[in-house]
């Protein structure tokens, strides 16, 4: 059952996982989701990914970024808060593509991932908007090798102040909330609360700067649209693509346990 009500402090994984365990196969329905192959060719190239890379991907959802980096030849490993989600991303993988039911603040991996994604904002912004968006991205960093790329996207807050006149936007948080409801396969409509964590470019660069990474580009993009369009306040999302140093350095904010 879908919560009727909901605040800021709740733990916003837990809510996500609720949510994504009413949608289930439903999500793949929404339009966002149908840009995959658009996006993966984006980052194929810009990341420089080739088979035999090892590819993490960070709140993979039902599997789609990942399944279609393995059909290229490239390993990835996905993780998701929802089991539900999960076990549809196993259905018709092929070995190259792996997933688990994990909490992206708990990931544990250390330079073993030559890119890791986090696209959609599968686990950074809306799971973790109660203020643990630090945390999963210098987990993120963390899980890079010497060397290794980053692509996350982020939605805008200057998108969501001019635009978004359905949701209400928090300007001392950063965090947009809105209500809106959502379809189960069998159509069971559900109201739900959303926050979703919104970024300026500044701080994707101070988030980097903190975790070893240097900033190669924020793009302004859209799902479907991945490009190299200079960052603006008119499109949703930034796209951020950046690069881990060669000589590793571990994040001030690794060590610090979720509460």
């Amino acid at each position: 059952m879908i919560p009727k009500a909901a605040s800021p402090g709740d733990r916003q994984p837990q809510h996500w996982e609720t949510v994504a365990d009413h949608l289930g196969s439903a999500y793949l329905r929404y339009s966002f989701t149908k840009g995959t192959t658009q996006e993966v060719d984006f980052l194929v190239a810009d990341l420089g990914l080739r088979s035999g890379m090892r590819v993490l991907d960070v709140g993979c959802g039902p599997g789609r970024h990942a399944l279609e980096l393995a059909a290229r030849g490239i390993s990835v490993h996905g993780i998701d808060i929802s089991q539900t989600f999960v076990d549809l991303a196993v259905v018709g993988a092929p070995p190259s593509a792996t997933f688990e039911r994990l909490d992206a603040r708990e990931l544990a991996f250390d330079a073993e991932f030559d890119a890791v994604i986090c696209l959609c904002q599968g686990a950074f912004g809306v799971m973790t908007a109660s203020g643990d968006d630090h945390l999963v991205f210098a987990r993120m960093a963390r899980a890079l090798r010497a060397g290794g790329r980053m692509a996350l996207s982020a939605f805008s807050s200057y998108y969501a102040v001019k635009y978004h006149e359905d949701a209400t936007f928090d300007a001392a948080s950063g965090v947009s909330h809105e209500r809106t409801s959502v379809k189960s396969p069998d159509a069971v409509e559900a109201e739900i609360d959303l926050w979703t964590g919104c970024y300026t470019p500044r701080e994707l660069r101070l988030l980097c700067e903190l975790n070893g990474l240097t900033v190669d580009r924020i793009s302004s993009v859209e799902p479907g649209r991945y490009g190299i369009e200079p960052a603006s306040t008119e499109s949703p999302e930034f796209l951020l693509v950046a690069t881990r140093a060669e000589t590793l350095q571990h994040s001030p904010f690794v060590g610090i346990a979720p509460v």
